[in-house]
């Protein structure tokens, strides 16, 4: 049975994956890298350990690679946090989902601070129970340690999670946690590159529409089974 759900945060509830991308151009122009946004779009889902490394050869624990993400960090905060909104139906989704008495847990590559104002973004911040972030697993997504970690914390069983994300990384990361993945297509990636995942749907709201017709309904019409 159903008993909890594991949320991606960026382009999942916050519709924040454009702003990460730009401010990585940004960043990287600042620090005398001209590295196109087409070609940095791609790689937004998974960690910046990963996307440094991918992006530039700088890894992400050296002293330029630190400075290079904390740069990065305070043009987003300044230049796009600011502006972002969450996706479609974001809120009333997690909403439904805590009113079915959901274990609900964040498992996003952010950091701790990171992940605080994106949650906000995103206004679900008050209904969150518990969150992973980057300090949590010591490789990011597509690795599953962050998902894995997300698991322990609920005190659940793989198989009786969910996991809501938006990208091919989130759909990997799940996989290799033992976790099923419903996807959604407002983060930008198409439902091939989603491919792996359980279900697929436009965006929150349009998964709340289907609800009663989503993998996430297994709690809820179990228990109207048991009241019968």
């Amino acid at each position: 049975m159903l008993r909890g759900v594991i949320f991606d945060i960026d382009g999942t509830l916050v519709d924040s994956n454009e702003a990460h991308a730009r401010s990585w151009v940004d960043t990287l122009h600042e620090a005398g890298y001209d590295v196109p946004f087409d070609i940095l779009w791609p790689m937004i889902g998974m960690g910046g350990d990963k996307l440094l490394p991918s992006a530039i050869g700088i890894e992400s624990d050296s002293a330029f690679g630190k400075q290079l993400s904390k740069r990065r960090w305070e043009i987003f905060e300044r230049d796009y946090l600011p502006r972002l909104k969450p996706t479609r139906g974001a809120r009333e989704l997690v909403e439904r989902m805590k009113r079915d008495d959901l274990v609900m847990i964040v498992a996003s590559s952010a950091s701790g601070n990171e992940l605080g104002s994106l949650m906000e973004a995103a206004n679900v911040a008050d209904l969150m129970q518990e969150k992973t972030s980057s300090s949590d697993a010591e490789d990011s997504k597509p690795d599953p340690d962050i998902v894995q970690a997300a698991v322990r914390k609920t005190g659940l069983e793989p198989d009786e999670l969910i996991m809501l994300g938006d990208t091919p990384y989130d759909v990997q990361a799940a996989i290799g946690a033992n976790v099923k993945l419903v996807g959604l297509l407002c983060g930008g990636w198409t439902m091939l590159e989603l491919s792996g995942a359980t279900a697929i749907y436009d965006d929150p709201e349009d998964l709340l529409r289907w609800y009663d017709y989503s993998p996430f309904a297994v709690k809820a019409l179990a228990g109207k089974g048991a009241s019968r």
